[in-house]
């Protein structure tokens, strides 16, 4: 369960758990369909005015490192007890570009990405995958709007130092799967890598 250091014990009974790791064909893996991914899956479901939301939104806006954390433990262990992501050669954390970063003074999906790896025992790669262009927030735009906007905006600096492995993509909330399918596809580019994908949370 969660700390009540962060959350009440009233909204810990609330947590809309995901329970997808163990799942084959997931609603995860379902909205990445068409990409050829090992293995996806999400800890929380979020949704307008639930828990789930409560949660990113203490990390992503407030600086609550401590649920990224917690919350990334959580995320770590069902993903090692499922079996499905237990060969995984390191984590790479959805980037940022450095302006919003140095804005908000943290990448969030960096944080709990350190918390999974402390479970998954391995490295979290952060210097490869890289955003090439600022673009505007997501929050207000449908879906075509996103995949249009999330275009061509990622590459990778060292593909070599990646080839040959197994990573896991991770972010802090699929929606649409704009972002994630962005990274996937510059991340696609690299011979004999394999992808798995995991967020904290993902939209119904």
């Amino acid at each position: 369960m969660g700390d009540e250091r962060d959350l009440c014990t009233d909204c810990l009974c609330q947590i809309p758990w995901a329970r997808l790791a163990e799942m084959p064909d997931n609603a995860v893996e379902q909205r990445l369909s068409g990409y050829h991914v090992q293995a996806a899956a999400s800890l929380l479901i979020f949704r307008k005015g639930n828990i789930g939301q409560t949660i990113i939104h203490q990390i992503k806006y407030h600086g609550n490192l401590r649920l990224a954390h917690t919350y990334g433990r959580l995320l770590g262990n069902e993903l090692k007890q499922s079996g499905r992501f237990n060969d995984i050669d390191g984590i790479v954390p959805v980037p940022l570009h450095f302006l919003r970063r140095i804005k908000r003074g943290y990448n969030q999906s960096e944080q709990i990405a350190q918390a999974v790896a402390e479970v998954l025992q391995c490295p979290v790669l952060t210097h490869n995958l890289y955003r090439k262009r600022y673009t505007a927030t997501q929050t207000h735009k449908n879906r075509t709007e996103r995949h249009k906007n999330m275009q061509n905006v990622f590459a990778v600096r060292h593909p070599e130092q990646l080839s040959g492995k197994h990573i896991l993509l991770l972010d802090d909330v699929i929606t649409t799967g704009a972002t994630t399918t962005s990274c996937f596809l510059a991340l696609s580019q690299i011979p004999n890598l394999r992808v798995s994908i995991a967020s904290l949370a993902v939209t119904q």
